[in-house]
């Protein structure tokens, strides 16, 4: 089936997402109502407090909205229990964070590989992919260092094998070019155009990267929790 003729790979339907805070009610998101196709790499944009990393939390299951409906490649997440959430978001969802979020006792190779471990991928696959990954980012050499050996680029480049490596449907990235600097910056963004033209991942970005937006097949512009604007291709 052509990309174009499948279903969306995110849906939010009339979204909102309040918190409290004291006696103050947040609303972080106000009836939002979008779609993402497979395939895309798309932006989210907006001033700090506007909503983005709400959204990303709520498509990346993290979350649960207040009102409307999610559904991420394919499946309502409301029908899901805690259980069915975790191994969902274990086999089809991948996490850039920027504050990287590594496990500080494990090895570079250990962090990558670890979500394989976590949908139970064989030993002889699983270091395949793990040592294949931390080449395509530049960091064979350091497969053996913890994060606290690394610089903030190279625990950035260790996030995002870590979140490619599974080979996602949906890749989620907060700030993913952050820590980096604009040559590195521009070997991952096309890393990561690689991986979309081969496994036809879908990535979601909120940033503030003009190198990153220059690469958006869409761009979602979020002001107060609403969906300002939408600018991108239909198909």
């Amino acid at each position: 089936m052509q990309l174009e003729a499948m279903p969306p790979v995110v849906r939010l339907t009339h979204v909102s997402r309040t918190y409290q805070a004291g006696a103050l009610e947040v609303r972080a998101l106000d009836d939002l109502t979008l779609e993402i196709p497979p395939g895309r790499f798309s932006v989210v944009i907006g001033a700090s407090g506007s909503g983005k990393t709400t959204l990303l939390n709520l498509i990346g299951c993290i979350d649960a909205p207040s009102a409307g409906a999610v559904e991420v490649c394919q499946q309502k997440v409301a029908e899901l229990d805690d259980d069915a959430v975790a191994d969902f978001r274990a086999r089809n969802i991948g996490f850039i964070f920027q504050t990287f979020s590594l496990i500080p006792v494990l090895s570079a190779y250990e962090n990558v590989e670890y979500p394989l471990l976590l949908v139970g991928m064989p030993g002889p696959e699983r270091r395949r992919r793990t040592l294949a990954m931390l080449e395509a980012v530049g960091l064979a050499a350091q497969a053996q260092r913890r994060p606290n050996e690394l610089s903030g680029g190279q625990k950035q480049r260790v996030a995002i094998a870590r979140a490619l490596v599974k080979q996602p449907q949906l890749v989620l990235a907060d700030e993913p070019t952050a820590n980096l600097d604009s040559a590195t910056g521009a070997s991952i963004i096309s890393l990561m155009r690689r991986v979309q033209a081969d496994s036809h991942t879908t990535f979601i970005f909120a940033t503030h990267d003009p190198q990153l937006m220059s690469h958006a097949d869409e761009i979602f512009a979020i002001r107060d929790g609403a969906l300002l604007e939408h600018r991108g291709s239909a198909s």
